[in-house]
């Protein structure tokens, strides 16, 4: 069951009704509601792996010594996952009201990513106006370039636009000297689900 979820999780979106879900683990909705009451239960189980490993892409930027590489690693993992596993970035921006751990990692992440973009400002190597709710804006733009590909050029569009996006970051590139519009309001809870 956790393999179908898993599966069409990650290919539709958390949304994939749960009678669809037992059908491809070929067992009835019953067997499967008996296992898991609630999408959030299944939800959550599914992704515990995922969620694990968001969180240490988030320690292991931090603990880049090289805090522009800790950077650029963490928005391609971060967007190579958004662009592979349609379910994850769903289920980590949705707030389930018994899955305490999704909210406890998004905060964390969110934290996490401020201290690595302080890091990457104060070696020289971020433009100084970049501003932490930039990453939503980079996923708003991964998951428009990536949504409705196949996986593999879904993958290929995300490297590149990633690449872009850290080229422009990057200060010494052409236009890093002229100011940025103020930043938007947006934080990781804004992204489409």
């Amino acid at each position: 069951m956790l393999e179908a979820a898993r599966e069409l999780f990650a290919r539709r979106g958390i949304d994939v009704p749960m009678s669809t879900i037992a059908r491809h683990a070929g067992v009835g909705a019953a067997t499967l509601y008996r296992r898991f009451p609630t999408r959030a239960a299944l939800v959550t189980e599914v992704f515990q792996d995922e969620l694990a490993a968001c969180a240490s892409v988030v320690d292991d930027a931090l603990a880049d010594p090289d805090p522009w590489h800790g950077f650029s690693r963490m928005i391609e993992k971060v967007c190579t996952a958004q662009a592979t596993d349609r379910g994850f970035t769903e289920a980590f921006l949705t707030a389930f009201p018994d899955a305490v751990d999704f909210e406890r990692v998004r905060r964390r992440a969110e934290q996490g990513f401020a201290e690595v973009v302080r890091r990457a400002k104060a070696s020289g190597e971020l433009r100084a106006d970049f501003h932490p709710s930039d990453l939503t804006v980079v996923l708003l733009a991964n998951c428009g370039a990536t949504t409705g590909i196949d996986p593999a050029t879904a993958v290929a569009t995300s490297r590149r636009l990633v690449a872009h996006f850290l080229r422009a970051f990057r200060t010494g590139s052409p236009g890093a000297d002229t100011p940025l519009p103020p930043p938007a309001p947006l934080g990781l809870d804004q992204l489409p689900r």
